[in-house]
């Protein structure tokens, strides 16, 4: 068999044994009614500054709780712990080789920490990369990517599996606008290509531009 083919179906049979997990973590998120996001972007996109708002402005609306995913450290839920919300750190560097995503497998292994009865909106902020969260599936209601638009205009392009499965995207960093080579019309015209009409948001975890219609957004399909 020809060595691609071999790759193929050994990946194949990943995806299969990461769906059957994906599944049962659903079920347990059914269960308890949570509705669950998978948050994604590249590294330094800006998703925990963006939560960081998220949790300031709807904590005591909503109930919200946070699956940290990293390599290394708890620096990101160290950022979150002062608003007291249920958070779990899942370290992809502490026996999983360090991964450069979350699957269903290392999302379940942090569920037993969290109280899933009493959280209303579970967050699942992946590991920063363009590719590979978008692969694995962990159980989620929907997808938001957090895109910078520090990233260029032609990434969407470049890596469409992403911008392709996301519900909602942030196009973040709008503050810097004025201080870049960036052509927004283009970089939209780049994102509908590979998926026309995706919802996207405007926002700047610098200003706060755009996180009250986020908020809306989040709490709103929430109550779906």
């Amino acid at each position: 068999m020809h060595r691609t083919a071999v790759k193929k179906v050994v990946l194949e049979g990943v995806l299969d044994a990461n769906d059957a997990l994906a599944q049962a973590n659903r079920q347990a998120f059914d269960h308890a009614g949570n509705f669950v996001v998978n948050m994604m972007s590249s590294p330094g996109a800006g998703k925990t500054a963006l939560l960081e708002h998220t949790l300031d402005r709807t904590l005591g609306k909503v109930r919200i709780g946070v699956l940290e995913g990293d390599v290394q450290t708890t620096l990101d839920a160290d950022r979150l712990a002062r608003f007291h919300a249920p958070i779990v750190q899942v370290n992809t560097g502490a026996g999983f080789g360090g991964e450069c995503h979350l699957d269903a497998n290392m999302v379940r292994s942090g569920l037993a920490e969290l109280p899933l009865h009493d959280i209303d909106v579970l967050v699942i902020e992946n590991v920063g990369n363009l590719v590979c969260p978008a692969e694995f599936k962990v159980g989620e209601d929907v997808r938001v990517m957090v895109y910078a638009i520090t990233e260029g205009e032609e990434k969407p392009l470049k890596y469409p599996l992403m911008f392709r499965s996301a519900d909602l995207v942030l196009v973040n960093k709008m503050d810097l606008l004025p201080h870049l080579h960036f052509d927004l019309e283009k970089f939209l015209r780049n994102l509908d290509a590979v998926n026309p009409g995706v919802e996207r948001i405007l926002t700047s975890a610098a200003t706060g531009r755009g996180v009250d219609e986020w908020c809306s957004w989040l709490t709103g399909r929430h109550k779906d």
